[in-house]
């Protein structure tokens, strides 16, 4: 009753005309952003953090909500009329949404997403709410050994489990770590400033973010795709028939279901749960023979996994402090571009905030879908910019948002080198999410590790705390030697099976 009593309150503070107004843009900058083609959620979220830095938190964080929804749904569009997923989460929407595009059912297929992203997104967001507090009463029970096992768990997962590569993945983090320590430490000595007085109060969050994705995506796109507009499949007003209710409502509540969980678990992401969703659609739907050539289930089961995932993303981050994804990691960085810490002493020290974003997340959920079903004609008339002139704006953009954090030239500097930094990173592969985590989490992992091994007086036993820490170091070590067992017992084993 308590946390009813505080949503109530959060609902108060956005339903004002001008925090209203403030979600409205929210939403309508970011679904204009996400819907264009190659950016995605993460790239609008930092493309556009830099335009909430002189608002204050509240309105700031009611814009966010929008700006999040809106650059989650936007990717929907381009993979149903243009075949581009805006991120891997997208790819599945793709598969069976551009097939019914090209049937001549673009409108069925964006109305299906639009519908099937509110239904996810007000049901995760109602599950957020219900999750979230115990979560925190959890945390709080912590201590820094806690603390520094689970933020080493999420360098770990972000590393091993995402992405192709392990070694990459390793490679990118440690990239993170690196300009995470930049700057002046606890004991007051400079790290890696090289005598440049810029670098002492080390590098804003806002810049690395803005740098790493906008710009080093916009490089790398503008290097790769053709220059004009891609063509763009003709759409009318979203509509559905009675057979396309009757075969989406399901598909969006077992892709909500899918969804939540796995945005909620460190490195879950939203690729695993759209797959599944996709996969549990085609072994359950009574029109097979359709997929593969525009099944609506295709499309109404991922787009709910992915909108759903995205709301379950926001459980670790505000509970604990942990991004599980991208887009995560990015809102982390507008949380901090603040002050704000989030973790389980945010609900106590900042709970009128908090409580006013997650009404603002149902909030700028209804106003997407007001918005989209009736503006889908116009934002696919955006798709028909010019490659040239899309990217050269969004670096313009990029510079101009970067430059007004701190207002000096040097952020300009940076801001090339390190999209120079994403763009190599994309030419040999190294995954963008370690990066941002061990930028974000790296300093806290350091605090938290030197509390620990303050309190045992320097001993390293320090670090393992209660059971909490000591089933997360074995969690760890299952991840880091799972290969090694998969090769010499899963392997072996399966194989006297399958011979005995």
């Amino acid at each position: 009753m308590e946390n009813l009593g505080n949503l109530i309150e959060g609902f108060g503070h956005v339903l004002t005309p001008m925090n209203l107004l403030i979600a409205l843009l929210g939403v309508t900058i970011g679904t204009a952003v996400g819907v264009l083609p190659g950016i995605g959620p993460a790239m609008t979220v930092a493309l556009l953090l830099p335009v909430t830095y002189n608002l204050g938190p509240t309105q700031s964080l009611i814009m966010f909500a929008g700006i999040y929804y809106g650059g989650m749904y936007g990717g929907s569009t381009t993979s149903i009329l243009l075949n581009t997923p805006g991120e891997s989460s997208s790819v599945v929407t793709a598969i069976e949404g551009n097939k019914m595009a090209k049937a001549g059912r673009a409108a069925q297929a964006l109305s299906t997403a639009a519908i099937g992203s509110f239904v996810a997104g007000t049901i995760a967001t109602v599950l957020l709410v219900v999750v979230t507090p115990p979560v925190v009463q959890f945390a709080i029970s912590l201590g820094a050994p806690d603390y520094f096992a689970v933020m080493l768990l999420a360098f770990v997962a972000v590393t091993a489990i995402l992405g192709a590569s392990r070694v990459r993945g390793f490679a990118s983090l440690l990239i993170g770590l690196t300009i995470g320590v930049i700057g002046v430490d606890q004991t007051g000595q400079q790290r890696l400033t090289f005598g440049i007085p810029q670098l002492i109060d080390g590098i804003d969050v806002v810049v690395v973010a803005v740098g790493i994705f906008a710009v080093g995506e916009a490089l790398w796109i503008a290097a790769h795709l053709r220059r004009k507009s891609g063509e763009v499949i003709p759409v009318g007003q979203p509509w559905m028939g009675k057979e396309d209710w009757k075969r989406s409502w399901k598909p969006w509540l077992r892709g909500t279901a899918l969804g939540f969980p796995f945005g909620a678990v460190p490195a879950g992401g939203a690729e695993i749960p759209t797959f599944l969703s996709y996969i549990t659609e085609k072994k359950l739907s009574k029109h097979k023979e359709e997929f593969g050539r525009g099944a609506i289930e295709g499309v109404a089961g991922p787009e709910a996994a992915n909108n759903a995932s995205a709301a379950g993303t926001l459980v670790p981050m505000l509970a604990i402090g942990l991004p599980t994804n991208a887009t995560a990691a990015v809102m982390l960085a507008a949380f901090e571009q603040f002050g704000i810490q989030p973790g389980p002493l945010l609900f106590t020290r900042e709970s009128t905030l908090v409580w006013t974003l997650i009404a603002s997340l149902f909030i700028g959920n209804l106003l997407l879908l007001v918005l989209n079903l009736p503006l889908a004609p116009a934002w696919a008339r955006l798709l028909r910019i010019p490659r040239p002139y899309l990217y050269a704006g969004i670096i313009f953009f990029a510079s101009m948002g970067a430059y007004a954090v701190n207002a000096q030239p040097f952020d300009l500097f940076l801001l090339l080198a390190l999209g120079l930094l994403g763009f190599g990173m994309r030419r040999f592969g190294l995954p963008i999410l370690p990066l941002i985590v061990g930028l974000i989490l790296g300093p806290h992992a350091e605090l938290q590790g030197r509390r620990a091994l303050q309190l045992s007086g320097g001993e390293l036993h320090g670090l393992i705390g209660g059971w909490v820490s000591m089933l997360i170091y074995a969690s760890i070590l299952v991840v880091l030697l799972w290969p090694l067992i998969g090769r010499f017992v899963v392997r072996p084993l399966r194989g006297r099976l399958v011979t005995g």
